[in-house]
């Protein structure tokens, strides 16, 4: 048994190497017809290259139809071999550049014509074409197929059809040529009756390929400029909701506080100052919106000309001395580590968590001492808010919005955040995030 399995495993061995040898030879085989097709294409598409092909093409139907001539006329036993070969050779070279030289000179369909003509003429009246000629003859009919197109929608134009007419006349000189013509020429009708409706048909399929590769390029240009507008119209959209809903409300805010600060008569002057730090904030907060509106809607050159940089770790001071004006409450900034340059988006989560927790401070623990926390190292950022305040005890403060919103704002940057009761008493909010990339020093 284990010899048997031994000869099974060989066997299955040798049988995928002659698969993969099998098709690494098929693919070495496509890489080379491939690099054949896209060098002739190259030669063709190139400023003279045509011209070129075609007056190689003549010079091979020249020097073949002077070969032949000579043959022809040592065969015969004739008198005036030199008349005859000089008669011979014209007429033969003659025929050999009426079928090449015309590719250079004419369009695709008019050549695949004239050379068609040619060709059938030289075989049917004369039995003699060259191997140049026949070769021409494939060319003019491939690029006479190339040439067609759909103009009138799926069904095409005459044209495809015209450049597959030709090759009818082909088909049926193979079929009456007379025994009279040589092996070659026979030989050489024969294999234009084949290749030319192949010729035909893989210009037809060459030039199909082609306008659907590019039909295929505009389509997908098209849908990716709908969905680039759909998308401005939905921001567009959320951003004027947003400005209608919010901005009102706001600017409201900050208007009942001037008035309820300039018309309450005998205020205090503790309180006239909170009202106008609401109006500040109300202000602030306003134009905060406008600014992110402004990102929305980028179909608005003047709200994207009134565009300024996000936030960031840069403005945590500002932010730390508005909470200590507008509270009255003790607020420090400690800030322990080599300072390091900070991703600009870490930069946004760290500043907008700090500003949610210290509002949360303010709401819950009015009057509580708060400390900001920032600790540079060990390839990441930590952020800590803490304040000395009643702690976690209120279920307003562990079931509210805004931890949740700082939560998926460090998620959002490949950081984790937790709250919750300080060691020392009062309530904790830590934040870390990545970012650490190089240090300043």
């Amino acid at each position: 048994m284990p010899c048997q399995r031994d000869a099974t495993t060989l066997a299955s061995g040798d049988n995928g190497r002659h698969e993969r040898s099998g098709r690494h030879r098929v693919s070495l085989t496509a890489d080379w017809r491939a690099g054949w097709a896209g060098r002739a294409e190259r030669v063709a598409a190139a400023r003279h290259g045509l011209t070129a092909t075609a007056g190689l093409l003549g010079l091979a139907s020249v020097i073949e139809a002077l070969v032949r001539a000579a043959m022809a006329a040592s065969a015969t036993a004739a008198q005036n071999q030199g008349a005859q070969l000089f008669a011979l050779g014209l007429l033969y070279c003659v025929l050999g550049l009426a079928t090449t030289l015309p590719l250079a000179f004419l369009r695709p369909a008019p050549a695949a014509v004239v050379l068609s003509a040619a060709s059938l003429l030289s075989l049917g009246a004369f039995h003699f074409l060259t191997v140049a000629g026949a070769a021409a003859e494939l060319i003019a009919v491939y690029r006479f197929g190339r040439s067609v197109t759909g103009r009138r929608g799926d069904r095409g134009d005459g044209s495809q059809y015209a450049a597959l007419g030709l090759t009818v006349p082909f088909l049926v000189l193979a079929l009456v040529i007379g025994a009279g013509a040589g092996t070659q020429t026979r030989m050489l009708t024969v294999v234009l009756a084949a290749l030319v409706p192949a010729a035909a048909w893989a210009g037809v399929a060459r030039r199909a390929r082609a306008e659907a590769l590019l039909h295929t390029a505009a389509a997908q240009v098209i849908a990716g400029t709908l969905v680039e507008h759909t998308a401005r119209g939905e921001r567009a959209r959320i951003a004027r909701e947003l400005h209608d809903v919010v901005a009102h409300h706001i600017s409201m805010i900050a208007i009942q506080a001037e008035t309820a600060r300039l018309t309450t008569p005998g205020m205090p002057a503790a309180g006239a100052q909170r009202l106008s730090e609401i109006g500040d904030t109300a202000r602030a907060g306003l134009t905060e919106m406008r600014r992110l509106l402004g990102v929305l809607r980028e179909d608005s050159p003047a709200e994207a000309a009134d565009r300024h940089p996000q936030p960031g770790l840069e403005q945590l001071p500002g932010l730390v001395d508005e909470a200590r004006e507008s509270s009255g409450a003790a607020c420090r900034l400690i800030i322990s580590g080599p300072p390091a340059t900070i991703d600009p988006g870490v930069s946004l989560a760290a500043y907008r968590i700090a500003q949610e927790a210290l509002t949360n401070a303010r709401r819950h623990a009015p009057g509580a001492a708060v400390d900001v926390e920032v600790r540079y190292g060990d390839g990441e950022l930590r952020l800590l808010i803490r304040d000395n305040g009643p702690g976690p005890a209120q279920p307003a403060r562990a079931g509210g919005h805004g931890l949740t919103g700082m939560r998926e704002r460090a998620s959002a940057v490949g950081g984790e955040l937790r709250a919750g009761a300080a060691t020392v008493g009062g309530f904790l909010i830590e934040a870390r995030l990545p970012g650490q990339c190089e240090q300043d020093g």
